[in-house]
């Protein structure tokens, strides 16, 4: 197992980039318990905008596909009104 080990900044409790400069700890994630984890994970989540998350190839034709079909057909689905219709008429 490799060591797991995290800079975090004291500064309002936010991961901070490389480029911070202030006051760094490090924390070690597996002494962290899961609420903390998951607190950790959502931050360092939130810090990285859409361009920093490039999509794959595969993703980019998959998503290419999807909006051609839908330029095609249009929207599909059934609305949330005839759902629960659906669901209520078959508990009869």
């Amino acid at each position: 197992m490799t060591d797991t080990a995290l800079f975090v900044s004291h500064h309002e409790s936010s991961v901070e980039s490389e480029a911070y400069t202030g006051q760094m700890s490090t924390v070690d994630i597996a002494k962290l318990d899961p609420k903390e984890r998951l607190e950790l994970l959502e931050q360092l989540w939130d810090s990285l905008s859409p361009e920093a998350i490039p999509m794959t190839d595969a993703q980019t034709e998959e998503l290419d596909r999807r909006l051609d079909e839908l330029d095609r057909e249009g929207p599909v689905g059934i609305p949330w009104n005839e759902v629960l219709d659906r669901i209520r008429n078959r508990a009869l």
